[in-house]
């Protein structure tokens, strides 16, 4: 059975809080809108920038969003000493299609792909400046699959609540199999695979065979050892086996009526 959509708890935010939320707002649908192919245009129409209505300095970093940012840089290291933050547009424009890709592999549907994007560039805009020079990407992995893994947290506690036994089917929302395709150019029954797997499973799967990231990233990004990591990845890969080897055999009876 599966889970209705949480709606996003409305809290009351300081003016300027709003108004770089509403900007991230614009600057995720119109990436999320054209597609990850065509986002490009799309990031060309955004003249806002949260630089004009808040300060990155003023804001407090969320926990953890710069632990794993790079290498504490010691007072002398030159690098650290000439390092500039990018700008907004910078970032939107160099990172959306990855964080929007990897939000969407994650969470099987544009609805939560959206949020999750939007949510990482706040989080990035809050933080840029208290980063680190490091790797800007592995940061993102980091930020995008922690906000993935604290959202499937909250469902799954939703679930254990239970529903009673003869609720009806919820009818989703999701797209069909030929968006998933030209959204993400994941083979639709991968997706649909992927979205079974557990939330830990799947992060793992997806940032080692999808966004190609080591053992050691993985475990960087996600905060757990590398035998959790070899495990997971395993396991996850051998449940991924069996629901593709059911949809394959589910397609084959069809086809033979």
């Amino acid at each position: 059975m599966e889970v209705p959509q949480l709606s996003q708890s409305s809290t009351t935010q300081p003016a300027a809080e709003q108004a770089s939320v509403a900007v991230a707002d614009r600057s995720v649908s119109a990436v999320s809108t054209a597609g990850p192919d065509r986002s490009v245009n799309a990031r060309s129409t955004l003249t806002a920038s949260p630089d004009s209505t808040v300060s990155a300095g003023g804001s407090t970093p969320s926990p953890g969003d710069t632990a794993a940012a790079g290498d504490p840089a010691s007072p002398g290291d030159d690098v650290a000493a000439t390092w500039t933050p990018p700008t907004w547009d910078e970032v939107v424009r160099e990172h959306a299609d990855r964080v929007y890709r990897l939000a969407y592999r994650l969470s099987g549907n544009a609805h939560d792909a959206e949020d999750l994007t939007q949510e990482t560039f706040i989080r990035v805009f809050r933080s840029l400046a208290s980063y680190k020079p490091g790797t800007f990407e592995g940061w993102l992995h980091r930020i995008t699959t922690n906000l993935f893994l604290d959202m499937a947290r909250r469902r799954s506690r939703v679930r254990m609540e239970g529903l009673p036994e003869d609720t009806d089917r919820i009818v989703g929302d999701d797209p069909s199999p030929e968006q998933v395709f030209s959204e993400t150019h994941l083979d639709p029954d991968l997706q649909t695979a992927l979205a079974e797997l557990p939330p830990e499973f799947r992060a793992a799967v997806v940032l080692c065979d999808v966004e190609g990231l080591s053992y050691e990233e993985i475990g960087a990004t996600l905060g757990v050892k590398l035998g959790t990591v070899r495990s997971r990845i395993h396991r996850g890969r051998q449940a991924l086996k069996a629901s593709l080897e059911r949809a394959a055999a589910t397609r084959e009876r069809e086809a033979l009526g």
